[in-house]
């Protein structure tokens, strides 16, 4: 598994549970997805 995938997995895990406080979990999901993913597309430069 590559570092970058780790951070996506990351932050779609940490965007669920905030999601889930917030009776959210779907959105949470989705943000933290697309935070993970731009994390990782800006930590490889």
């Amino acid at each position: 598994m590559k570092r970058e995938d780790v951070v996506i997995y990351g932050c779609v895990i940490i965007g669920a549970g905030v999601g889930l406080m917030m009776d959210q979990a779907l959105i949470g999901v989705l943000i933290g997805l697309g935070t993970g993913y731009l994390l990782s597309l800006f930590s490889n430069k």
